[in-house]
């Protein structure tokens, strides 16, 4: 009697498991639409883009992978900043829950340096903004980028990622 309960108890542990492993793997999830050549260039020349933050490497310490969204909306009137930062502070900002690199900015300047037929030279500079001096992509033509941010009181601080379009 025990022995029939027991394999009763593992079958229908096995069923669990292969319909919650078949419920997972037909969930949907929001991946990112890879871009051809021709949109990542319409989004650069456009300024309307999202850089999404996959790695992070600060100027001290190792490169690491981000489990989180962070990114940097790129609009032709806005530039939305939410990104991680790892470093050496050389002045602590006065709201804690402003940790990171956070901002909102409506006066800057963006610039495109076209570097070759694959690659973009994107420079944001906030007018408003007394932490963030410049935002440096490099833009690939595959979607692939990196940002360079370089801060007024803190360490310089570098993200790989990729390019999304905005969906509006």
């Amino acid at each position: 009697m025990k022995i029939k309960y027991i394999e009763k108890f593992v079958s229908c542990s096995f069923l669990a498991l292969f319909i919650s492993m078949l419920l997972l793997s037909c969930s949907s999830s929001k991946k990112a639409v890879k871009l051809n050549s021709d949109e990542v260039r319409n989004a650069v020349d456009s300024s309307r883009f999202v850089f999404v933050a996959e790695r992070v490497t600060p100027l001290r310490g190792a490169t690491r992978y981000l489990t989180s969204r962070y990114d940097v909306v790129v609009k032709k009137d806005t530039v939305n900043c939410y990104l991680p930062f790892f470093g050496r502070a050389f002045q602590a900002p006065i709201d804690p829950s402003k940790g990171g690199i956070q901002f909102r900015s409506t006066s800057f300047s963006y610039s495109i340096t076209p570097k070759n037929n694959n690659q973009w030279e994107v420079s944001v500079k906030p007018n408003n903004n007394s932490d963030v001096q410049e935002l440096f992509f490099n833009i690939f033509d595959n979607g692939s980028a990196t940002l360079n941010v370089v801060n007024t009181h803190r360490d310089p601080i570098s993200f790989s990622g990729h390019i999304e379009r905005i969906n509006e």
